[in-house]
C-alpha cells in the first residue's frame, strides 16, 4: 500500500486517521504543524499527503488558518515533492475555499468531519492506485 504523510494537529483526528489508514495497510508518517510537514515531505517523499489546512505554523505557534495552504505551496515548489498528490482536509468547502485550495496546489479535498471514511479511502485509492 501507500506511504502517506498525515498532517493533523488535532490529537484525536490524528489517532483516528492513523489507525484507520494503518488497518488498510498504509504506512503513515505524521506531522502536527506546517514546518514539520514540509520537512518530512521533502525528506521522506511520500506517495500522498493528507494536509489539514488549519495548523500551527511550527511547534511554538498558534493555529493559523492558512498554514496548510502555505505548506502545500512549499511542498509543490520543491522538485522532489512537486508531483506528490495533496488532499486537503478541511471544514471549509464553499466555492471560494475550494478555489484557494486548488490555487495552493492541492489535488483534491476532503470535507471534515471525515465520515463516512469511504469517501477518503476512495480518494486515497484514486491517487495511489
Amino acid at each position: 500500500m501507500a506511504r502517506i504523510l498525515l498532517v493533523e494537529d488535532e490529537p484525536d483526528n490524528l489517532e483516528l486517521l492513523t489507525r484507520l489508514l494503518t488497518r488498510k495497510g498504509h504506512d503513515i508518517i505524521s506531522a502536527e504543524n506546517a514546518a514539520d510537514a514540509v520537512t518530512l515531505a521533502i525528506k521522506e517523499v511520500p506517495e500522498l499527503i493528507l494536509m489539514d489546512l488549519q495548523l500551527p505554523t511550527d511547534a511554538n505557534s498558534p493555529t493559523d488558518p492558512n498554514a496548510g495552504l502555505d505548506a502545500t505551496r512549499l511542498i509543490k515548489a520543491d522538485t522532489a515533492t512537486k508531483d506528490v498528490p495533496v488532499i486537503a482536509l478541511t471544514a471549509h468547502t464553499m466555492a471560494d475555499h475550494r478555489k484557494r485550495i486548488s490555487e495552493a496546489g492541492c489535488d483534491d479535498f476532503q470535507e471534515k468531519p471525515i465520515y463516512p471514511f469511504t469517501n477518503l479511502l476512495d480518494k486515497i485509492d484514486k491517487f495511489t492506485g
